[in-house]
């Protein structure tokens, strides 16, 4: 069997929200902020299209637990919240991004804005690494309530 497909779409979109970010930085530093604002509501679209399909399956089918090793599970669990807390920040970043950018509160978003990329660089990469410790390395557990999922009861 191979990898399950929500879970590969949702974390391309990441992945494609992350490059998309990478892009709309090295346009600004040339100045052209139309092509900026473009891109980054391309990948703040992006992100959305993530978090809409990871909300949808972790409502409609549950998380997926850990399927490693026993002894690598709080290292996993850690790991995890870290993500989730690196995203959380990310996520609500890149909405006052996004808001102040679209405002014209330039001062506010150049401030801003080289902080959230970073934040949003880090949350793609840690999330790459969950779904390839979830999916790839190790073959997922059982798939049930987030509860369940993270503590393992």
């Amino acid at each position: 069997m191979g990898v399950p497909i929500l879970p590969t779409i949702s974390t391309g979109f990441i992945v494609l929200s992350a490059i998309l970010v990478a892009i709309g930085w090295g346009i600004i530093i040339k100045g052209n902020v139309e092509a900026h604002k473009k891109v980054m509501l391309a990948a703040g679209v992006s992100a959305l299209i993530f978090f809409l399909i990871y909300a949808s399956r972790t409502i409609f089918i549950g998380n997926t637990s850990f399927g490693g090793p026993d002894e690598l599970k709080i290292y996993y669990t850690f790991f995890l919240f870290f993500h989730i807390i690196l995203a959380t920040v990310g996520a609500v970043f890149g909405i006052v991004s996004i808001v102040t950018g679209l405002k014209k509160k330039n001062s506010t978003h150049s401030k801003i804005g080289p902080i959230t990329s970073i934040i949003w660089f880090f949350t793609a990469i840690t999330g790459v690494a969950v779904y390839l410790l979830l999916y790839v390395i190790y073959k997922g557990g059982e798939t049930t309530s987030v509860i369940k999922a993270i503590f393992g009861f």
